[in-house]
């Protein structure tokens, strides 16, 4: 059999990601803060895109365009090489997405209430502030941080080689308040002899605030007991024994002490009002606000949703600019240069308008299924699966659960992340469907908080309780939400109360 070369047709199907679909995946998962950053990069590679602004494109309350009938333009369906043929290069519409025209998707509540001119405002009455206005400078990181603070005393009590064995000291105080050295290694990397920087340790100790430069919990409550002038062997007994403490063993405290119920519970009193982190207040990191990517508001014919327009960008396309360049005298790379840029514009432009439809979609059934919770609260959530959700709305489960990472929904009954919405399911005792998980943690949150000090709830009763309600659920189970509800066992909830019984 004789060998040789031939030309073979086939046909093959695959599946291929674009570098646009790629994008435009990544688009979807990303929240309002992180596309106004991604936005801001392309504004800065591509000279025809440009930042919009809400006079660009007024919102109509109803979402419907009563523009009058006017002849169409080539603009409004020619290429970009029709444009500069008839002159027609600052037309106002061909190459832009009119957010306008879409129903919710405008500028958020808070807009709306400025613009209306009337009506409540929610800082005053009359649109402006309220008398007592809140102080946004209180919300402000502080001016100096807690190094440069106790620099500052170290500066006015010590000098010379003092200082700088406080420089070197404070230089290892986290930020909240602790020092985190050892002693010994600090006086060998200073040269200097270990008493001396004992020395100077205590000076610290008598900075602002007071506690700051302890090494252990009890040393900063100590410190801050001898600045009260309660620190007596009684104190200092109970400081050395904070574990009996944690662990409530007030009859074991009160023999180590030497004092009776009365003093153990004024004792206790005077450690509550101690700070156990002195260094905090001088701490600029804060922790950022939650910006809501959506609002939810009840409606006269349901429930309203729209995107939260302050913090999403709006882009325009730069047609003039782009009939400049493209009139002008350029080569083949220049002109597919211009015409890349171009595609890339109107691609990103509608790619945003995409993603905005999107995630009303996606809110809106998400809404739908969980309306009771919006009604009546969290006790009344449902289990939800991004499958349920997917298969409503005729979109793959994947895009369902891009759309709702890193996304907030603001709602009258607060702040959520749109994964919140989505639990699994506690079988209900009648048999007449599942109790949503998050419900249940409710349930579990509102008997605990309700219980008698005298008569604290085991996870066998609460077992009980919830199947009294409906809700088949397991001790181990009831255990395992309690705990990812930050709440201790009957036990350590007895001791916490007792503690602060005696306390009061």
């Amino acid at each position: 059999m004789a060998l040789g070369p031939r030309l073979d047709l086939r046909q093959s199907q695959s599946l291929v990601m674009t570098p646009q679909l790629q994008q435009a995946i990544k688009l979807l998962a990303l929240s309002n803060l992180e596309i106004e950053a991604f936005v801001a990069g392309e504004l800065e590679k591509n000279p025809l895109l440009e930042p919009g602004s809400p006079a660009d494109a007024t919102p109509v309350p109803d979402g419907i365009d009563r523009a009058e009938e006017r002849p169409t333009l080539a603009a409004e369906t020619g290429a970009s090489d029709e444009l500069i043929a008839q002159g027609l290069g600052a037309a106002d519409n061909p190459l832009d997405v009119d957010h306008g025209t879409t129903t919710f998707i405008d500028d958020g509540p808070a807009d709306r209430m400025a613009g209306s001119g009337g009506g409540m405002d929610m800082l005053g009455a009359s649109g402006g502030y309220a008398e007592e206005a809140p102080d946004f400078d209180s919300f402000a990181a502080p001016d100096v941080g807690l190094h440069e603070h106790l620099m500052d005393q170290a500066r006015a009590a010590l000098s010379g080689m003092d200082l700088i064995i406080a420089a070197h000291l404070i230089g290892q105080i986290d930020e909240a308040g602790y020092l985190d050295a050892n002693l010994l290694q600090a006086a060998h990397a200073l040269g200097v002899p270990l008493f001396d920087v004992e020395r100077v340790l205590a000076v610290i100790h008598g900075f602002e605030p007071t506690g700051v430069g302890a090494r252990t919990l009890s040393e900063c409550l100590a410190l801050q007991a001898k600045d009260a002038d309660r620190y007596d062997p009684c104190m200092a007994r109970l400081l050395a024994n904070l574990d009996l403490l944690a662990k409530g063993a007030l009859p074991q405290l009160r023999r180590i002490c030497g004092v009776d119920e009365e003093d153990m519970a004024d004792m206790i009193a005077e450690l509550r009002g101690y700070d156990p982190k002195p260094g905090l207040r001088f701490s600029g990191d804060r922790a950022a606000p939650v910006i809501p990517d959506l609002f939810v508001r009840k409606t006269r014919e349901g429930w309203g949703i729209e995107i939260n327009g302050a913090t999403l960008p709006r882009l325009l396309v730069n047609r003039s600019y782009y009939v400049e360049l493209a009139s002008g005298p350029q080569d083949r790379n220049s002109k597919a240069w211009l015409a890349d840029c171009l595609a890339s514009a109107n691609w990103l432009v509608k790619a945003l308008d995409q993603r905005q439809k999107t995630i009303i979609k996606v809110a809106g059934e998400i809404v739908k299924q969980q309306e009771a919770f919006f009604r009546e609260g969290v006790a009344h959530l449902k289990p939800m699966t991004l499958k349920a959700v997917a298969d409503a709305i005729g979109m793959h489960e994947s895009t369902v659960s891009r759309v709702t990472s890193n996304k907030y929904l603001s709602c009258p009954r607060g702040l959520y992340e749109l994964k919140y919405f989505f639990s699994s399911g506690v079988s209900s005792a009648t048999g007449d469907g599942a109790v949503s998980a998050e419900a249940v943690k409710s349930h579990i949150k509102a008997l605990i908080g309700a219980e008698d000090p005298q008569a604290i709830l085991s996870d066998d009763t609460l077992v009980d309780m919830l199947r009294a309600r409906g809700m088949d659920i397991a001790r181990r189970t009831v255990a395992k939400y309690r705990e990812a509800l930050g709440i201790g066992s009957s036990i350590q909830r007895r001791r916490q109360k007792a503690l602060k019984g005696r306390a009061a």
